[in-house]
């Protein structure tokens, strides 16, 4: 199952995310994130030194909430797991693009430890007062 078409729009766009993950005592931890897609996942770029990526290896578990730029209380959240990870060139490639994206500019920090794409599979989508008009 792909994702919602209103959930690839609102990952396409000049959005942001909250990323949440779990420390092994299960205690919740949110960042705010630049998110991306590919048109069936969720895309999430971090480094491997982060918090945040030595949590999914524990527990895969995520939820993945992306507000409108212009309203927050437009959004959705995605319950999902990382399923895979895309690292590399690929990975160093991906945090140009969201740069572009959102401050339409090269990624303009120094990399402190190797760059990696999380793959978020959703299992489940809730949109909150995302009309199809929001997307036109």
């Amino acid at each position: 199952m792909g994702l919602d078409n209103k959930t690839i729009q609102m990952a396409s766009g000049p959005n942001y995310a909250a990323l949440t993950t779990l420390f092994k005592d299960g205690v919740p931890q949110t960042h705010v994130m630049w998110v991306d897609t590919d048109g069936e996942n969720i895309l999430i770029n971090t480094e491997i030194h982060r918090f945040k990526y030595k949590n999914i290896l524990k527990d895969p578990r995520v939820t993945v909430m992306i507000w409108k730029h212009d309203n927050p209380f437009k959004f959705v959240e995605i319950r999902g797991e990382v399923i895979g990870e895309i690292t590399g060139q690929e990975a160093r490639d991906n945090i140009d693009k969201l740069s572009q994206k959102y401050w339409e500019k090269p990624y303009p920090f120094p990399i402190q430890s190797e760059r990696i794409v999380l793959v978020i599979k959703s299992n489940k989508e809730v949109m909150f007062n995302l009309k199809d008009e929001d997307f036109e």
